[in-house]
């Protein structure tokens, strides 16, 4: 049987915390090992009960939840950190990614969308929002018009189309990359989210017009 990816909650709101816990514990494939109210608790619990992902709030009573993320960052190498909040300012995104945040979901983002995301946080991914995304493309300082849409494209997304462009199927990208089909499919739906498309044809499309 297949070891469940674990995960701690950082929220300070209850109703928002046990929502976050229950999807965790309820979906196969995930455990949720423990929720704190405040950045203090979890600092205090984690380095001795490390994780594979943490999602963290950021306005938290006491310390906020990106110096939270930069203590425990250094006492628990190995867990992925994921910023689940409601802010998208420039400045915090930034600040949260300097910090050591691997990941920046939106509180909005639909259930689904945050499961996936911590599997692919788990599996070396960086998933973040498309709006966060493209604020990450756009800090590069080139004008809109030069900046090219794959901008907002991981790597290993790249690869992907890359390989879709060819003509290769799922399976077979899969085998390539060493990944199981299932993250293929994953990421295939994020490169569709980013590029705005809803097609392998059209994602391919626009990667051979725009490379």
């Amino acid at each position: 049987m297949k070891t469940p990816i674990t995960v701690a909650i950082v929220e300070d709101k209850e109703p928002i915390r046990q929502s976050l816990a229950i999807l965790v514990d309820g979906a196969d494939g995930f455990s949720c090992q423990a929720t704190f109210e405040t950045a203090e608790e979890a600092i205090d619990y984690l380095p001795d009960h490390c994780v594979d992902v943490v999602l963290m709030d950021i306005d938290l009573p006491g310390m906020n939840g990106i110096d939270c993320v930069r203590n425990l960052k250094s006492l628990c190498p190995n867990t992925q950190f994921m910023m689940c909040t409601m802010y998208d300012e420039d400045e915090t995104v930034f600040e949260a990614l300097k910090a050591g945040a691997n990941s920046y979901i939106l509180k909005r983002s639909p259930p689904h969308k945050l499961l996936e995301a911590i599997t692919e946080l788990y599996e070396g991914g960086s998933p973040m929002s498309s709006t966060i995304a493209r604020k990450i493309a756009v800090s590069f300082h080139v004008s809109p018009s030069a900046t090219s849409e794959l901008d907002v494209l991981t790597a290993r997304e790249r690869e992907i189309l890359d390989r879709l462009s060819k003509g290769h199927s799922h399976k077979e990208v899969a085998e390539e990359l060493f990944i199981s089909p299932t993250t293929v499919r994953k990421h295939i739906f994020n490169i569709y989210e980013k590029l705005q498309v809803h097609s392998k044809v059209e994602a391919v499309n626009k990667y051979l017009g725009r490379r």
